[in-house]
């Protein structure tokens, strides 16, 4: 437990800080950021047309309304815990991969639903705006990446506690 927690902090503290230098912001986050928009507005035009984005901003044509999706609304920080916890913890790397690229997705669709929601709450109570911006949603994204963490630890194989080679029972010694 120890070593789990050494390692989350270090990976945290690590990501964090590469998260916000300026070269990755520029060539990484906020690219990243425009295609949540883009994608955003892909699934907002199934349903409702007259929507644009334009990096990372979508806006309704026809209200001018307009939301941008700044640092801590992108799931990038849900993402770094999410990594920092799969990584951090002793298990098999296949695992810890496959466990990130499902959290990965998990953390984004929600993200998409809170960045559609949050455009459309926008248009019709901006109090209704900021409250589930800046209180429920943020939590859920957090919760998000927490539960998708638990469900991982879940599912992973039970590890092999004794060093044993697992095939099977090691027989007795004959006795003469």
């Amino acid at each position: 437990m120890l070593r789990f927690s050494i390692l989350f902090i270090v990976l945290l503290l690590g990501l964090f800080t590469v998260e916000v230098l300026q070269p990755v912001q520029q060539h990484v986050v906020l690219p990243f950021t425009a295609g949540i928009a883009n994608v955003s507005v892909f699934l907002i035009e199934l349903f409702d047309s007259g929507v644009t984005s334009s990096g990372k901003v979508i806006q309704d044509i026809s209200s001018g309304f307009a939301v941008s999706i700044e640092p801590g609304c992108n799931g990038v920080e849900a993402l770094i815990i999410l990594f920092a916890a799969i990584f951090a913890f002793p298990a098999p790397f296949k695992h810890k991969l496959v466990g990130f690229t499902i959290g990965f997705f998990a953390i984004q669709a929600l993200n998409l639903v809170r960045i559609i929601s949050l455009f459309y709450l926008g248009q019709w109570n901006m109090t209704w705006f900021e409250w589930f911006h800046l209180y429920l949603w943020q939590a859920l994204i957090i919760l998000d990446a927490l539960v998708v963490w638990l469900i991982w630890l879940r599912k992973l194989p039970p590890r092999d506690v004794d060093g044993g080679d697992d095939d099977g029972p090691t027989p007795e010694p004959a006795t003469p």
